[in-house]
């Protein structure tokens, strides 16, 4: 039978698991602490309720392991992350891991609180947490850091290691969210306009990156066999990425929506058999040296294009041409805007994209979608004015 005692501000529950082959008891414990503003009757309730779930979880199997966090995350990465998590995914989190290990790295896992992982993700929305910038973290860095120590005690959970994820009562903090900088219709037609005397490759790409809304991943992934002349559509099936341990590889879509086909107008599809015709004349030109990849956007001698080539040859054309630097990503970001203003529908906006859910879409751009509903009644006000107009 579980029984209990209190030590400082907190409670500890033991409960007897049998004896060991030299005849000794055996008792597994853990320690609760009653929320701030409990009243003794509500105390007492809770910590009988929380011996009660306890003994059950002994009797269960559950054995509570004295193991540190950081020593148990890593062994989440090599079980769990490596053989289910894209590599790019895995990366990421891997990278990120070592400013938990700072905060909790050193706490036992049955031993970090949530209170524990509460002030570090608060920390985090301080200045000076980003060494790169001085600047606190981004409201998405500062979820996915939570979400990675969530992953890691929803495994433990599983594996029997600790009862229950403290980070379920964690609150992420309320960040003011920056309007996402897009170019607007009329910068996007200058840039266009300037982008005549770029090289064809380049041309061809932000071209097809504005009139698309494609990852840049799914852009780079695209191979010439997707790309159908006669009906004017391209398919999406791939795409390329790139980690420092791999370096250039291919992969599947970032989810299974992400495989979509759209059609495009004439003068892109002009912009890519240019680009076709340029692509076989400099594989005559190296010869034997030229590495077939089929891919529309590829090195001077055909291997697969580094991720980061376009990122910073636009950067140079924009400093250049003293025209606004957004980054890529800013083009799907405008190709949504230009649907949405346009009264494209959100569901045709979100299976343009390769949203696995419409909800992601509207989240993403729900400052536009406000913008878009604004119009409505001015719409309507419009529709019966002519329809009076007419009946006079």
């Amino acid at each position: 039978m579980a029984s209990y005692y209190k030590r400082g501000n907190s409670y500890v529950i033991r409960v007897s698991c049998g004896y060991n082959a030299e005849g000794k008891q055996i008792y597994q414990s853990m320690t609760w602490k009653p929320d701030e503003g409990m009243t003794a009757k509500q105390i007492e309730k809770e910590v009988n309720r929380q011996a009660v779930l306890f003994e059950e979880n002994c009797k269960n199997g559950f054995q509570s392991k004295v193991v540190k966090f950081e020593t148990f995350c890593e062994e989440w990465f090599e079980e769990y992350a490596k053989p289910n998590l894209r590599n790019t995914t895995y990366n990421s989190l891997y990278h990120r891991r070592l400013r938990i290990y700072e905060a909790i790295g050193h706490i036992r896992m049955d031993k970090i609180t949530a209170r524990q992982i509460q002030v570090f993700i608060n920390s985090l929305s301080k200045e000076g947490v980003n060494e790169r910038n001085g600047q606190p973290l981004s409201a998405k860095s500062i979820r996915h850091n939570l979400s990675l120590i969530s992953d890691v005690f929803g495994y433990a959970v599983k594996m029997g290691v600790v009862t229950e994820n403290p980070c379920s009562k964690v609150t992420l903090p309320k960040i003011e969210q920056k309007e996402k900088q897009i170019y607007t219709p009329e910068e996007a037609a200058k840039f266009l306009d300037l982008l005549h005397g770029a090289p064809i490759k380049y041309r061809a790409f932000f071209n097809l990156a504005i009139y698309s809304g494609f990852r840049r991943g799914e852009l780079l992934g695209l191979e010439w066999k997707d790309i159908d002349f006669e009906n004017n559509v391209i398919n999406v099936r791939r795409t390329s990425c790139y980690t420092p341990d791999r370096g250039i590889y291919t992969d599947t879509t970032k989810t299974k929506m992400s495989q979509r086909t759209l059609k495009f107008p004439q003068e892109i599809m002009d912009l890519l058999r240019e680009l076709h015709d340029f692509q076989d004349n400099e594989a005559l030109k190296f010869s034997n040296k030229w590495v077939e990849t089929d891919r529309l956007f590829t090195k001077d001698n055909g291997e697969p294009q580094h991720p980061n080539t376009t990122y910073q040859w636009l950067e140079r054309f924009c400093k250049k041409n003293d025209i606004p630097f957004y980054g890529l990503h800013s083009f799907r970001h405008l190709f949504a805007s230009l649907l949405v203003n346009g009264g494209v529908d959100i569901v045709t906006v979100s299976g343009a994209l390769g949203h696995s859910n419409v909800s992601t879409t509207s989240n993403i751009y729900c400052h536009m979608l406000e913008n878009s509903r604004a119009k409505v009644s001015d719409v309507i006000t419009g529709a019966l004015n002519l329809s009076t107009k007419r009946g006079a």
